[in-house]
């Protein structure tokens, strides 16, 4: 059962949303209305999976996410947000947030992404995450100094695991084997002395090596 924790400046829809993954088979072990309380409840019951709004008051989303995924590096925080401002997907992925989904998600949609979040994927609302690695192509002038090389594969499957797509989805999407795909993952990890996928979407993110489609 996935520990989940809901934070939301709306009573209805932070009880909704609790409501619903708790039917789902959830175990949703807090709920928080602030971003304050979102840090202190979250140090004290540690749930594998925060859903994360980004308008709470003085401690915003952004400042919450990056103070939980500072301190509580098992927990992941997945961002859920009425906005699909590039900008606030941006900031939210650079305070540590491990996805982005909005609000208009479907009950499915939003099982689904608390599911691969908590099983260490990058999970992204469809295009959200092609305007922040476009963003992010836009303002990188130039290739870090030291920057690890990567091979043209490798870094067609760095983007593809930046998408928040699985090994089985980039291994049917290049015409691969999984092991293939796994092997260049590895690879890639080794490379970059990274350690998860999670970790590879942020680089690709903050690094622009994720490849054009």
């Amino acid at each position: 059962m996935i520990s989940v924790m809901v934070v939301d400046d709306h009573p209805m829809w932070r009880d909704g949303v609790a409501r619903d993954l708790t039917e789902r088979g959830f175990e949703v072990r807090a709920t928080a209305p602030d971003g304050e309380a979102a840090v202190r409840i979250a140090r004290a019951v540690q749930p594998e999976v925060v859903l994360m709004d980004l308008n709470l008051g003085a401690t915003s989303g952004v400042d919450a996410t990056r103070a939980i995924t500072g301190e509580l590096p098992a927990t992941k925080v997945l961002v859920l947000s009425a906005s699909g401002e590039h900008e606030d997907v941006l900031e939210a992925v650079k305070a540590g947030a491990s996805g982005y989904l909005l609000k208009s998600a479907s009950a499915d949609e939003l099982v689904d992404a608390v599911q691969r979040t908590a099983n260490g994927q990058a999970v992204f609302t469809p295009g959200l995450a092609g305007l922040v690695l476009g963003e992010y192509r836009r303002i990188a002038a130039a290739p870090e100094a030291g920057t690890p090389q990567l091979t043209e594969r490798e870094t067609e499957v760095l983007r593809l695991v930046a998408k928040g797509m699985t090994a089985r989805q980039i291994a049917d999407r290049l015409v691969l084997s999984h092991r293939t795909v796994e092997n260049h993952v590895q690879s890639t990890l080794r490379k970059l002395q990274l350690h998860n996928r999670v970790e590879l979407a942020r680089y690709a993110i903050e690094h622009g090596l994720d490849g054009e489609e």
